[in-house]
């Protein structure tokens, strides 16, 4: 589901206000004008509840949508790091952005497993870290799926 186009490297922003909207740019057409505007409210509903910033300089904004399609996904990889008020109060150095409509609850959490469960991993983490580009980014994750 992730494409090069759907993933940055060198991503940077001051702070989780700032990230939010830039994580959307990532995903350019695949969501209407309409569709981002509530994708970005869910995201925001979502952080306030809970921050989505994990340990290990991982963050995984998501959101629930009532908007048409399949899931989408997108990547970041912050070098400097967001301050993303993480469990463990560390900068998020990688971002990971699940968009899932609520027609597709079942193949969202399990997507957001899946990349939970891959991002823990230190080998992982540290690879993408030295990506370069998105081609790089990519490789890294296809290496470690299986």
């Amino acid at each position: 589901m992730l494409k090069e186009g759907l993933v940055a490297t060198g991503f940077t922003a001051r702070d989780k206000a700032e990230a939010l909207p830039k994580l959307l740019d990532l995903v350019g057409e695949r969501l209407s004008p309409e569709h981002r505007a509530l994708v970005l409210e869910a995201l925001i509903a979502r952080e306030r509840v809970a921050s989505t910033g994990l340990d290990n300089g991982i963050a995984m904004p998501h959101a629930r949508v009532e908007i048409p399609g399949d899931v989408i996904v997108a990547l970041a990889v912050s070098p400097a790091g967001v301050p993303f008020q993480s469990a463990d109060g560390k900068p998020t150095r990688i971002l990971a952005l699940l968009v899932i409509p609520t027609s597709q609850m079942q193949k969202g959490i399990k997507l957001l497993a899946d990349a939970a469960r891959l991002l823990s991993y230190e080998e992982v983490r540290e690879g993408l870290a030295r990506a370069r580009t998105p081609r790089e980014a990519l490789e890294v994750l296809r290496s470690h799926e299986s």
